[in-house]
């Protein structure tokens, strides 16, 4: 491989993110569940989520505005102000969770760090990605930051088109198959999937991955011996 940039999806890959957003969704169920089952309001939050995501986007101010469409659905409209309160209370202790490092994380940027160029290649809203960044104290290890509103063939080639290289160039390292993975092979980049335990269901697919540039490992220092 003759690659120049190595990029990171940033949650669940560098720090922990999808647990967050789990124990905040378990929070919206018990105060909701005088409406409809647990199962039912997880069913119902994910259909609006999904059905937003062409407005708001990925992020935790967009999860937030589901949470209260949701309620709102979930009551036919009779949801009192007080829990519209607490689900915006919620959002804003999703905004302030602490920054919490993968394993190998640091480790693994430090082996790379000096020979190749290092990005970060994530999605979501833009303020919290450098704000978890900042408070990470990683930053310092990138070249580039870029938030992507998604992570698309074209989001992917716009990105190689400002680093100014080739799509064979580029090895991307994620935890989802569906984002960093997938769009990254069809464009012809490398890609490396490192499992999280848990997965946003949006983030899934149900087929195996097959490639010739693509790596699956369990654990991310693991991608050092295919670098080096």
């Amino acid at each position: 491989m003759n690659l120049k940039v190595i990029a990171f999806d940033a949650d669940d890959t560098l720090f922990i993110n999808e647990p967050y957003f789990q124990e905040t969704e378990q929070k919206f169920c018990g105060l909701m569940e005088d409406y409809l089952s647990h199962q039912g309001i997880s069913q119902e939050l994910f259909k609006v989520e999904i059905d937003n995501l062409k407005i708001y986007g990925y992020g935790i101010k967009a999860y937030i505005l589901s949470m209260i469409e949701a309620a709102m659905k979930i009551s036919n409209n009779t949801i009192p102000v007080e829990v519209i309160e607490k689900i915006i209370d919620y959002g804003k202790e999703l905004l302030e969770k602490p920054i919490v490092l993968l394993d190998g994380v640091e480790e693994t940027l430090n082996a790379l760090y000096g020979k190749y160029k290092l990005v970060v290649a994530t999605k979501g809203d833009l303020l919290d990605q450098r704000r978890k960044l900042h408070d990470s104290g990683l930053g310092h290890y990138f070249h580039h930051i870029e938030v992507m509103a998604d992570k698309q063939e074209k989001d992917y080639s716009d990105l190689i088109k400002r680093l100014e290289i080739q799509p064979e160039e580029f090895f991307m390292i994620g935890n989802s198959l569906k984002s960093d993975v997938l769009p990254v092979l069809a464009i012809g980049g490398h890609a490396v999937h490192i499992p999280f335990h848990t997965t946003w269901a949006h983030e899934r697919i149900d087929y195996e991955v097959k490639h010739k540039n693509f790596n699956a490992f369990e654990k991310l220092t693991d991608v050092l011996e295919r670098l080096q």
